[in-house]
């Protein structure tokens, strides 16, 4: 539904009522997704306001979480939306994610697949993309760090042991995990996720490359190749 206001500038209401100023004095919290959209638009288009603008961003894109999935492009699409307040959206967007991944840095020890997951997950829960990752760990099974060896459809000639290995003996890996989003949200592992899993695991005991894990994750769930027993390499066969 409209605002009452939607035709009025922000600034002709009532302190009291502004996003800004309710943000300043009750807190963000207060706050509905369209009045804070509001504060990082500024201003609204002509004969709207910035919070209508807000709403007609919730409403066009199917709320926040259509939001962070949608491209620059759809976001343009909605009227008072050009680039640069895209460019914001997407910019506090990312902040956002980034500030609820656990730290996750150089030097730190696995100890959990729920390590992982908590650190991935808000980056990668609203992709419409698979990407593929390797985190390659040292003989203590500390981080050295990570790549993503591929992005879209995860296939077997796209994620190939070469390539996927070449990284780990390049920067002499003791071991390596993997992960990868399902954008469905659903993190069952596919036939080929187990297949490809099984090819991974066969490669690193050839290489002396220990495999963890392999991680597939969803929406606010995930699946855990080792917690389920199932990183063999008979894998393809389960």
């Amino acid at each position: 539904m409209a605002s009452k206001k939607g035709g009025q500038g922000i600034a002709q209401w009532p302190e009291t009522e502004r996003p800004r100023e309710r943000l300043l004095t009750q807190g963000p919290q207060t706050l509905t997704n369209a009045q804070l959209l509001a504060i990082l638009l500024r201003v609204g288009r002509q004969g709207s306001s910035a919070v209508q603008v807000g709403m007609d961003i919730l409403d066009r894109l199917g709320g926040v979480a259509g939001l962070a999935q949608c491209g620059i492009e759809e976001l343009c699409a909605v009227p008072g939306v050009g680039e640069a307040k895209a460019a914001q959206l997407k910019a506090a967007l990312e902040l956002g994610k980034r500030a609820l991944a656990g730290p996750l840095t150089k030097g730190t020890k696995i100890t959990s697949s729920g390590d992982l997951f908590t650190h991935y997950h808000p980056t990668l829960r609203d992709l419409r993309h698979e990407i593929f990752k390797v985190i390659l760990l040292d003989a203590k099974h500390a981080i050295m760090r990570d790549a993503t060896v591929s992005e879209g459809s995860l296939t077997l000639s796209i994620v190939h042991p070469r390539e996927v290995f070449t990284l780990a003996v390049k920067e002499s890996a003791a071991a390596v995990i993997f992960l990868h989003n399902h954008p469905s949200g659903d993190p069952t592992p596919s036939q080929e996720d187990r297949v490809l899993t099984a090819r991974l695991v066969s490669a690193g005991e050839i290489l002396g490359i220990r495999v963890l894990d392999h991680l597939v994750i969803g929406d606010g769930r995930y699946v855990s190749f080792a917690d389920q027993g199932w990183l063999t390499n008979h894998g393809a066969d389960a």
